[in-house]
């Protein structure tokens, strides 16, 4: 039987003392994790002496790149073309991948967009793709790599587990720790999984408010600075939009309508703030691919994204002109007087659309498709007794009662005078740009 070279309860006092723990304790700490020498219960509180202390960046690269030795590590460099990704931290109504791949593959470039699923309030890219009669998730690499190469030049799909399964196994006890908040235990989870994935660039949208992971906008700038500085330092070319999540993002959330909308933007039309965000994404992650001066609104509007989505789409073996699932029953609220609506808070919306089906509460629970909230009325403009607001969608009538007291609260209509006297409904929605 061998003989550990470190013990745990050593590392453990050693962070929850506010120290710096050595390079080659940090690693074997992971490494014993992953093979199971040390207990759910001693990384749970290494977890929350991290939570409570925090970490160096020097700690959290190791951290980081112990979790991407944990598993396999992909390389795109075959491919003869740039690669270049992008990581939403999520929220409500927030499809942008959707067309954002499809748009920036249109200019040559190659998109390994592997994505997940949704939990609790924030959707999943996943399930809304699978809401198209007969799409797939689960890709081999080479199928992958053969969709890249070629000339669909984007992939969406799910992450195999062979990708930092330390992060898999820790991210699962962090969520049941109340851990998950923990910055440096952020940052080294997703950055681990994008490093590992061998992409040469990386565009974070980093959200902020009250529909977003991040509420405090601080907050969300110390985090997209920690994911900024692991990318640069692990030689992926990195850099970060702090974008605004305190109102949902377009007028459809949930799975199948998200779709409906995401399809609208890349036919050259959909919201305005759909769009926005989109194109500028689109042109962070071509700037990184060496093409600054791309015209991605041109690509919107002439049909060649629209074209790269269709045949990534197919390729996949979904139907891109399929009917996609509707809802059999609906709920019309309308607004009880004249005036302006001036403030909608994303968070309740994201709970009403989970309760209404569109998400889950576990892991292993399916989504209705159908589910979700399509709204018709956003922070400044003016609306008028008896228009409707917002419909609720759902499987069953059963559902409504708790995602409308859901709702309870979530917007505001002052009358018109007195609304002209307050700041503006809506900001922009990218705040800053975070480099190296």
């Amino acid at each position: 039987m061998s003989v550990e070279p470190f013990d745990a309860v050593d590392v453990i006092r050693a962070k929850r003392d506010g120290g710096v723990v050595p390079e080659p304790a940090l690693r074997w700490m992971v490494d014993a994790y992953t093979r199971g020498y040390v207990s759910d219960a001693q990384m749970a509180s290494f977890a929350m002496a991290v939570f409570q202390r925090g970490m160096e960046r020097d700690e959290i690269r190791v951290l980081t790149d112990a979790m991407i030795a944990s598993g396999e590590r992909m390389s795109f460099a075959s491919l003869g073309k740039r690669t270049v990704d992008k990581h939403s931290t999520g929220g409500v109504g927030d499809k942008i991948t959707l067309p954002l791949a499809p748009l920036v593959a249109a200019f040559g470039v190659a998109v390994p967009q592997l994505s997940g699923r949704g939990l609790g309030h924030t959707g999943g890219t996943l399930d809304k793709l699978e809401s198209i009669p007969g799409w797939r998730a689960a890709l081999s690499n080479e199928e992958m790599f053969a969709q890249m190469q070629g000339d669909v030049g984007a992939v969406i799909c799910a992450a195999g587990s062979g990708l930092a399964p330390a992060d898999k196994k820790l991210y699962a006890l962090r969520d049941v720790t109340g851990t998950v908040e923990a910055i440096p235990l952020i940052a080294s989870s997703i950055m681990s999984k994008k490093i590992a994935e061998g992409t040469d660039a990386l565009v974070l949208d980093v959200k902020f408010g009250s529909g977003a992971f991040m509420q405090d906008i601080d907050r969300a700038r110390e985090l997209a600075r920690t994911m900024v500085a692991l990318g640069t330092d692990s030689g992926v070319a990195t850099t970060a939009l702090l974008t605004d999540m305190n109102v949902p993002l377009g007028l459809a959330i949930g799975n199948a309508n998200e779709v409906r909308e995401s399809v609208e933007v890349l036919a050259g039309g959909g919201p305005a703030d759909v769009r926005e965000l989109t194109v500028a994404l689109a042109r962070e992650m071509l700037a990184l691919a060496g093409q600054p001066d791309a015209d991605v609104e041109a690509a919107l509007d002439d049909g060649r994204a629209m074209d790269h989505w269709k045949a990534m789409i197919r390729a996949q073996d979904g139907d891109p002109d399929a009917e996609l699932p509707r809802a059999r029953e609906t709920h019309v609220v309308t607004a009880a007087a004249d005036g302006v609506m001036t403030r909608m808070d994303a968070l309740p919306f994201g709970i009403a659309a989970w309760r209404l089906g569109a998400g889950r509460a576990r892991a292993e629970d399916p989504v209705v498709f159908e589910a979700g909230i399509d709204l018709h009325a956003k922070p400044g403009d003016r609306v008028t007794a008896g228009q409707p607001l917002f419909t609720l969608s759902a499987a069953d009538e059963a559902r409504f009662p708790r995602a409308i007291e859901a709702l309870e609260g979530a917007w505001d209509i002052r009358p018109a005078e007195e609304s002209d006297e307050l700041p503006p409904a809506r900001g922009p929605i990218v705040r800053e740009r975070i480099t190296a």
